[in-house]
């Protein structure tokens, strides 16, 4: 599987609270759809997929949301590609295939996710290490 492109369709930040207190935060991935796409301007022996997904970070009790609503193309052999679409038809996903994407779409969408945290000054959803001073002292 090869990545043929990533974009953002939708960028949401809203924050509703003003304590934040006591809160609890939800990452949530989901894919709502995966169709083959027929490029109009770009021939390749490969099917592109194409495949919706949505992000979201929930901070509890409404105190605020990050929504993030996207597509990821990737190219795959015709076999593989139709063998995709079909089991999505069910609602289905290899656990290789599912983590191969949720992978692409953490490393985008939570990059996206801090940035927005930082400007409307929200709590990171992902925690950083602290710094701390090693108090062992050289000789």
């Amino acid at each position: 599987m090869r990545i043929a492109g990533f974009n953002f369709k939708k960028i949401s930040v809203e924050k509703t609270g003003e304590k934040a207190e006591n809160l609890k935060v939800n990452t949530k991935v989901d894919i709502p759809n995966i169709k083959i796409l027929k490029p109009e301007f770009v021939k390749t022996k490969d099917e592109l997929l194409q495949i919706d997904f949505e992000y979201i970070v929930d901070y509890e009790p409404d105190f605020a949301k990050i929504e993030i609503i996207g597509n990821v193309i990737v190219a795959l052999d015709s076999k593989n590609a139709k063998e995709v679409v079909k089991h999505w038809e069910d609602k289905e996903m290899s656990d290789e295939l599912r983590m191969s994407l949720f992978n692409i779409i953490l490393r985008k969408s939570n990059i996206k996710a801090l940035e927005l945290e930082d400007e409307m000054n929200l709590p990171l959803h992902i925690p950083f290490p602290p710094l701390k001073i090693d108090n062992k002292k050289e000789n």
